[in-house]
């Protein structure tokens, strides 16, 4: 259980620095604040995977993949839109693996 304290304490943080994020003025500073907010966003969306198996395994429930993760979440009600849940994996999986600013200008959005 301390795990799952542990990880919900970090992931609270991190939803909380990516809400900063998203909040600040893109006009002057463009590129370097969408980059912060996307990398906020990469490891916000990491720890709230972790954080739901985490939660799956403590009630019993084993799934090792972000994917199985976020269904067996969604089946067990942990989380609400699953759909959502997927297009933010999504989001994590192309920003994370090539830098396009196109296409980090569509993810921030």
């Amino acid at each position: 259980m301390n795990k799952i304290k542990d990880l919900h304490i970090d992931f609270s943080r991190a939803l909380e620095r990516l809400h900063e994020a998203i909040k600040e003025d893109i006009s002057d500073k463009g590129g370097i604040v969408v980059d912060g907010t996307i990398q906020r966003f990469e490891f916000t969306f990491e720890l709230a995977w972790k954080l739901a198996r985490a939660a799956l395994a403590h009630d019993g429930i084993d799934a090792d993949t972000p994917r199985l993760v976020i269904k067996e979440a969604y089946r067990a009600k942990l989380i609400q839109d699953g759909e959502a849940w997927i297009d933010m994996l999504e989001d994590r999986n192309r920003s994370s693996h090539i830098y396009d600013e196109k296409q980090a200008f569509k993810i921030y959005s």
